[in-house]
C-alpha cells in the first residue's frame, strides 16, 4: 500500500521530460574514466538553484550534493549515480548518438546520473517534510577506474556519514519497470590477471636448443582451469577467463616469452584469497617444471557487491508501493562487477537493477549492456526517480525497522 507522504510516482513523471533531455545531452557527449568535466558541468547546471551543499572530489570530477531536511532525526541516506562511458563505438542510429569517437554510454550511466538529478529536484521540493539528510553521490570512473574508491578516499563519505546507501542500474534485458536484486552477493569481485612466461628463444627448426614458452603457456591455461574446477567449491564459486595470449614475431622463430591476461571473479573474500594464491602457485610451478619461469601480477579490482538483507527488504517494500507486481527477485548473483561495492563495504545498503527493455521488444534478445546497439526505454526513468525518492523517504522515516 502506498502510504508515502508524497506521490513519488507523480513526482517522477513530472521530472521525466527534463531528465530525458539531460540524459540525451550526456549520451551525445560521453566521457571516459575519472575525469568527466563536461558531464559534471551538465549535472551541476541541472542542480543549480537547489538547496544543496556541493562538495567536490579532489582526485576525480565527481561530487556529492547534500540535502538537509526540515527535521533531523540523525539518519542520513546516500543515493548514487555514475556518469562515465565506455571506450567503444556506438551503432544505435539514435538522433542523439555519441558524437565522440570510440566512446559510448553503453552501460546506462547517462540515465543513472540523470535519474539522480530528477530525484534531487523532487526531494528538494519537499525538503521541509524530510526528517533527515540525503547525500546525492555523482560519481565518474565506474568502468574499471575505481571512481567510488577515490571519492571515498577523498573523504566525501565522511562529510555527512550515511547510515544507508542505494543505487539503481538499468537492465535492457529485463522488462520495463521490473526491479531485480537479492540479499548477499549481487555482483562479483573483479581482479585482473597478468602472466609472463619466460623461456629462451631461438630457431623454430631446433626447439630442443630453446626453452619454448608457448606450449608451457598452453599447459598453464589448462592447469589454471583445472585448479578452479577441482579446488574451488562450486557452492562458493570462482570464474576464470584467460582473454588474451601474445607471443612470437615470425613462423620460424621460437619466442623468448609469452604474455597472458585474464580475469578472476569471486563472490567471497575467502574464495578470492584462495584463488589468487592458487593461480599464482600453479603458474609458477608449471613453468618451473619445464625449466621456465612465470611472473604473475594480480591487479586488485572491485570487491564483491554485497546487499544488506534489511536494505533489500526495504527496497522490496518500496518497489511494491511505487508499482505493484514489478519485483523480480534474483536466485543467483551476476559475475560482473560494480564499484558501488566500495560504498556498500562502508555503508549497509543495496543496489537494484531496473528493467528498461524498449517498448514492444523482447527483453531476452535485446542488445545487452556493453553492446554497441544498446538502447533503453526512457519512460522508465520516471520510475527510477520515484524509487530513489521513496527509498530515501522510507529510510529517513523508519530506518531499517
Amino acid at each position: 500500500m502506498n502510504d508515502f507522504t508524497t506521490d513519488w510516482t507523480a513526482a517522477g513523471e513530472a521530472e521525466l521530460a527534463d531528465i530525458v533531455a539531460l540524459r540525451r545531452a550526456i549520451h551525445a557527449d560521453p566521457e571516459i574514466g575519472n575525469q568527466c568535466p563536461r558531464t559534471t558541468a551538465k549535472l551541476r547546471a541541472a542542480l543549480e538553484g537547489l538547496p544543496l551543499e556541493i562538495h567536490t572530489s579532489t582526485s576525480t570530477t565527481g561530487f556529492v550534493a547534500i540535502l538537509r531536511g526540515g527535521g533531523d532525526n540523525g539518519r542520513t541516506v546516500l543515493l548514487r549515480g555514475d556518469m562515465d562511458a565506455l571506450p567503444m563505438p556506438e551503432e544505435t542510429g539514435l538522433d542523439f548518438a555519441s558524437q565522440v569517437p570510440n566512446a559510448m554510454h553503453a552501460c546506462g550511466h547517462d540515465s543513472h546520473c540523470s535519474m539522480l538529478v530528477g530525484a534531487a529536484r523532487a526531494l528538494c521540493a519537499r525538503k521541509d517534510k524530510l526528517p533527515g539528510t540525503i547525500v546525492f553521490m555523482f560519481q565518474p570512473g565506474e568502468e574499471g577506474h575505481h571512481g567510488a574508491r577515490f571519492m571515498i578516499e577523498d573523504g566525501l563519505l565522511d562529510i555527512e556519514r550515511p547510515d544507508a546507501a542505494f543505487a539503481l542500474h538499468i537492465d535492457p534485458n529485463t522488462r520495463a519497470g521490473g526491479i531485480r536484486t537479492r540479499p548477499g552477493p549481487l555482483l562479483a569481485s573483479t581482479d585482473a590477471l597478468n602472466f609472463t612466461i619466460k623461456g629462451a628463444g631461438g630457431h623454430a627448426a631446433m626447439p630442443h636448443d630453446c626453452l619454448d614458452p608457448i606450449p608451457v603457456a598452453a599447459e598453464i591455461v589448462t592447469a589454471l582451469s583445472t585448479f578452479i574446477a577441482r579446488q574451488i567449491p562450486a557452492t562458493d564459486p570462482a570464474v576464470l577467463s584467460i582473454t588474451r595470449i601474445e607471443a612470437g614475431s615470425a613462423y620460424n622463430i621460437v619466442p623468448s616469452e609469452v604474455k597472458m591476461i585474464g580475469t578472476l571473479r569471486t563472490l567471497s573474500a575467502a574464495t578470492r584469497e584462495k584463488a589468487r594464491a592458487g593461480l599464482t602457485r600453479v603458474a609458477e610451478h608449471v613453468a618451473l617444471a619445464h625449466g621456465l619461469t612465470a611472473e604473475v601480477r594480480i591487479d586488485e579490482g572491485y570487491p564483491v557487491t554485497m546487499c544488506d538483507p534489511r536494505a533489500v527488504d526495504l527496497l522490496h517494500e518500496v518497489s511494491e508501493a511505487v508499482e505493484p507486481d514489478q519485483w523480480l527477485p534474483m536466485a543467483t548473483p551476476i559475475m560482473g562487477g560494480e564499484d558501488f561495492s566500495y560504498v556498500l563495504r562502508e555503508v549497509p545498503g543495496a543496489m537494484a537493477f531496473i528493467g528498461v527493455a524498449p517498448d514492444g521488444s523482447d527483453p531476452a534478445t535485446n542488445p545487452p549492456l556493453h553492446n554497441t546497439r544498446m538502447t533503453i526505454e526512457e519512460s522508465v526513468m520516471a520510475k527510477g526517480v520515484a524509487m530513489h525518492c521513496a527509498f530515501a523517504e522510507r529510510f529517513l522515516e523508519n530506518g531499517f525497522g
